[in-house]
């Protein structure tokens, strides 16, 4: 057994995002509740700084600029992305390059991971302030999680906000890690964390923050199909591991998969087995 590739990671994740409401969750969030959230940013500043910290592909980064568009009509946006993953950083310009609506927008972008970006900033001596920054779904992957949130939160500026997306202790995958954690195998090197985890953290800095929290669901019933190559890669991603239904030993994979079907992981709706995707959006001033 072994870790997934930065490639195979991405077909393992893109398994996950076509069977799940990942980022339909995300658009609710963005529509009810983003536009509130930015409509203060800039203070009055004819060009808004923001930065994304492990921003993927793109999707869920172009949405916010489209809201901070809508919410400051005319004001120039300096959008800079943080990401380490090639494939996800193509993507990302490729959306870029078709979109035609993302005038008065710069794009730059660092191929880095957080904390090569954190190093780089202070070697250069010379932090640039952000009016918003976000963190998606990326501090499982992160080695100092504490220091990591208090390095970005003095990135901001006097009056930026910093909205870091993590799952939910309301999550299928909060009691995986807490209560059926012996059923993963250990390869996989990601952190265990979850809202409450980022809320102590944020407690401890003494800053203020907002929690919202949004439904979501991932239908993992091709995960109990035998031989199903969508179902591998989703278990792949669960675990972190390249072919687990293949090179796991059988008690594992049992293991692993009675746990992902316990009421507090999962729930079953016309035959389907939705796990909890629950996620939780935290806003810091």
């Amino acid at each position: 057994m072994r870790s997934l590739t930065a490639e195979e990671y991405v077909e393992a994740f893109k398994s996950f995002l076509d069977h799940s409401t990942e980022h339909q969750c995300m658009d609710e969030f963005n529509k009810e509740e983003m536009p509130n959230i930015v409509a203060g940013l800039g203070n009055g500043k004819s060009t808004i700084n923001v930065l994304g910290v492990g921003s993927g592909t793109g999707e869920q980064d172009l949405q916010m600029i489209r809201i901070l568009q809508a919410v400051h009509p005319g004001v120039l946006i300096n959008n800079e992305i943080v990401e380490p993953n090639p494939q996800h950083v193509a993507a990302y310009k490729e959306l870029v390059n078709q979109a035609a609506d993302l005038q008065n927008v710069s794009f730059t972008w660092h191929q880095l991971n957080s904390s090569e970006y954190e190093q780089q900033v202070k070697e250069k001596g010379t932090q640039k302030k952000f009016d918003f920054i976000h963190m998606i779904q990326m501090l499982y992957r992160v080695e100092d999680i504490p220091n990591t949130i208090k390095f970005f939160h003095s990135c901001l500026d006097r009056h930026g906000k910093l909205l870091i997306i993590i799952l939910s202790d309301s999550s299928g995958w909060a009691s995986l890690w807490k209560k059926y954690r012996h059923c993963l195998p250990s390869t996989d090197s990601g952190h265990y964390i979850t809202s409450n985890g980022i809320t102590d953290v944020l407690k401890r800095l003494g800053v203020e923050y907002r929690v919202y929290e949004f439904p979501s669901g991932w239908d993992i019933t091709k995960c109990f199909i035998e031989g199903d190559p969508v179902g591998g890669h989703m278990m792949d991603f669960l675990t972190g591991t390249k072919n687990f239904l293949g090179t796991a030993p059988a008690g594992l994979r049992q293991r692993l998969q009675d746990a992902l079907c316990q009421p507090e992981c999962s729930s079953k709706k016309d035959g389907r087995i939705i796990f909890s995707n629950n996620l939780s959006m935290i806003v810091v001033e």
